[in-house]
């Protein structure tokens, strides 16, 4: 009684067990490789005594083998054929039921009868002969491998970096002995549809013979003698070439008619069968009768494979086959870019449903345990407190991928934190820890400094300035050792750094920069991160700004010489302009004050006008107002000298300036 209980549990695990993806007894399995995006290669080879060779897999993995299929040759005949049996839905002789009604006119049917997923079909190589020594690749569905990295902090800026990976077998079947390769990147690779028969539609063409449907018009000729034409007024218009175009085009009760077919319009050819037929896809009114009287919603239920093929094919019929629009540009691109193959020595061993991780590399690169103020939302303390991380620079020859990454220092576990893919030669800094020994607080002010020539043009002269943004980060350091912080500054949108400091990293693309400060123990730093943004503005000739942009560029060696001669020449004239301009506003405001005197002192002398005692004082005053005003008709006069001076200059400069043009002036040094 036991042993018939053990064959029929045995029997019961065999029946639900899941097949092979992709299996032969003939080759066996000699190597793997696992890429990033879902996909493997998988290698069998060995010598064959037989003109056929029979692989075994599931339906769906049959337009993946197809596509992927690589066959080499070492001796022997060639291959022949690969031939494979179809999956064929038998056609339903009653039409579908309207869905809305179904549930109301009869008892709900029986779910139809699926095909088994995991059934396997047999693909068969014939072979020209019967000695053959064979090679056959093809890539099936496997999961991604994923890394994972330690680091173990030395002394004098070296770190030890370990990379593992870690690779799952859903195969179906154990990978006995197989040479092992882990590639970091993903390939171009899509699900085929090879195994599925695909049946386009064809236009129907039916002859129904000719019948007259409507009795013909005729066409009526009046009579009309040549040479007698009479003519009043000009020439009539043409009609609008869009007029003439709706005259002539047919009217839409001719375009619904077939141009033969007796007027019938060609009836689109019923859909051809796919594998499964879907559910009818739910439309605002053909939702479930059920659910639309209760309330509910449809239920959306992610597609199966089998439908989403279905869907597939019915659209390329809808759109029509395209070609692939530039594959071999992106074949290109990814053939240049290269991909880190990490090729296991050894022959590994991985059976089904297990999973293994591999040493990849064991290698001694630059790195060390510092400090990163990085203000992160999810951590609230981040905002005044810096992270401790770890900083390394990836000294192999490829790419790391994206993974967890396990810190060690002095023989004591630090913390874990994430690596993103890193190039090779880049530096990767990873926040694992929060150091509250440390509190940075900053402060921004803003300014504009500076004037460069940008433009001059048609007698305009454009300048350019820079808008200053000064970040200051005061660090207060609260431990009794030298701690070493980096800054991740945000930068601003359109600005340069100015004069940052020694071993600043400009992160290009990323939208920041780590900005390294030293701080002593129980000491304090502050860091001065100085960003710059050209701003352009005009400004008058005769402005300070105009004379220190000009003088900057007269100074500059990187000048164009024409325009340098033109300018100093030019410049000499607008010294003049603006030393007459000067001089008039200066007299401008003396006359100002004289008449304010003037004013002032005819009060007094109406005040004190019946004061017989201030004689004296009166005299005074009429003598003082006598003195101004001997000097405000000087001044006017001298006023009317310097206007006409000053409209020969302006016209003298602005003749002259009007030659020069200056497009493109030399960037900031800095």
């Amino acid at each position: 009684m036991r042993l018939s209980l053990i064959v029929f549990s045995s029997l019961l695990a065999l029946g639900c067990a899941r097949g092979p993806n992709v299996s032969t007894d003939q080759l066996p399995l000699r190597r793997v490789v696992v890429y990033r995006n879902g996909v493997g290669y998988f290698e069998r080879s060995g010598h064959v005594d037989a003109d056929q060779v029979t692989f075994k897999m599931r339906q769906r993995m049959v337009g993946d083998f197809l596509a992927t299929l690589a066959i080499v040759e070492h001796g022997g005949s060639s291959v022949r054929s690969a031939s494979f049996p179809l999956e064929i839905e038998k056609e339903s002789s009653e039409p579908e039921p309207d869905p809305r009604f179904e549930s109301m006119l009869k008892p709900w049917p029986k779910p139809e009868d699926k095909p088994d997923p995991d059934r396997l079909r047999e693909v068969m190589l014939s072979l020209d002969g019967e000695e053959h020594d064979l090679a056959v690749g093809y890539v099936s569905e496997t999961p991604v491998w994923r890394p994972s990295y330690r680091l173990v902090v030395q002394e004098n800026g070296k770190a030890d970096l370990q990379a593992w990976g870690i690779v799952q077998n859903l195969s179906g079947e154990d990978w006995n002995g197989v040479q092992l390769v882990l590639v970091a990147g993903a390939p171009l690779a899509f699900e085929s549809t090879l195994g599925e028969p695909v049946i386009p539609e064809r236009p129907i063409v039916t002859d129904t013979g000719e019948v007259i449907a409507a009795v013909p018009e005729g066409v009526t000729s009046l009579a009309n003698k040549e040479g007698e034409v009479t003519e009043v007024g000009g020439d009539e218009p043409e009609a609008p070439m869009e007029e003439a175009a709706a005259e002539a085009a047919p009217d839409d009760d001719y375009k619904d008619k077939g141009a033969a077919g007796g007027g019938r319009r060609a009836r689109p050819m019923k859909k051809a069968t796919s594998k499964t037929r879907g559910p009818r896809p739910a439309t605002g009114s053909s939702a479930g009768l059920g659910d639309l009287l209760q309330g509910g919603e449809v239920e959306k239920k992610p597609l199966s494979k089998n439908d989403r093929i279905r869907l597939a094919l019915e659209e390329a019929k809808r759109s029509g086959l395209s070609a692939p629009r530039r594959m071999s540009a992106l074949a290109a691109v990814a053939v240049e870019s290269g991909a880190t193959r990490y090729a296991i020595p050894s022959p590994i061993t991985v059976p089904d449903e297990s999973a293994t991780m591999v040493l990849l590399l064991n290698q001694r690169v630059q790195g060390e345990a510092v400090f990163l103020f990085s203000p992160d939302g999810g951590v609230p303390e981040s905002s005044t407190h810096p992270f401790r991380v770890a900083r390394f620079k990836n000294g192999t020859k490829g790419l790391l991928e994206r993974g967890p990454i396990a810190v060690f220092e002095q023989g004591s576990f630090l913390g874990q934190g994430m690596v993103d893919p890193l190039p090779r030669d880049a530096i990767a800094t990873v926040p694992f820890a929060l150091e509250r020994s440390l509190a940075v607080q900053s402060e921004r002010k803003y300014d504009q400094q500076g004037a460069r020539l940008f433009r001059i043009e048609a007698g305009r002269l454009t300048i350019e300035r820079d808008s200053v943004t000064k970040t200051l980060y005061t660090v207060k350091n609260g431990g009794d050792k030298s701690a070493k912080l980096l800054v991740k500054h945000p930068r601003s949108n359109g600005a340069r750094l100015y004069h940052p400091p020694q071993g600043t990293e400009d992160n290009v693309g990323v939208g920041n920069a780590l900005v390294p400060v030293t701080v002593k123990p129980y000491g304090k730093a502050i860091l001065t991160v100085d960003e710059r943004r050209s701003v352009q503005q005009p400004v008058s000739w005769l402005s300070d700004l105009a004379d220190d942009a000009v003088k900057a560029y007269l100074a500059d060696p990187r000048a164009n010489p024409t325009v340098r001669g033109q300018l100093d020449t030019v410049w000499k004239l607008r010294e003049s302009w603006k030393h007459s301009v000067d001089k008039q506003q200066k007299l401008v405001d003396e006359q100002g004050e004289l008449e304010k005197a003037a004013r002032e002192t005819r009060l007094s002398l109406g005040a004190i006008e019946k004061n017989n005692q201030a004689a004296d004082l009166r005299v005074k005053l009429t003598k003082r107002l006598g003195d101004i005003t001997s000097r405000m008709n000087q001044i006017t006069k001298e006023l009317i000298e310097v206007k006409m001076a000053i409209n020969e200059q302006e016209v003298r400069f602005r003749d002259a300036v009007r030659e020069i043009k200056l497009i493109k002036a030399p960037p900031p040094k800095d």
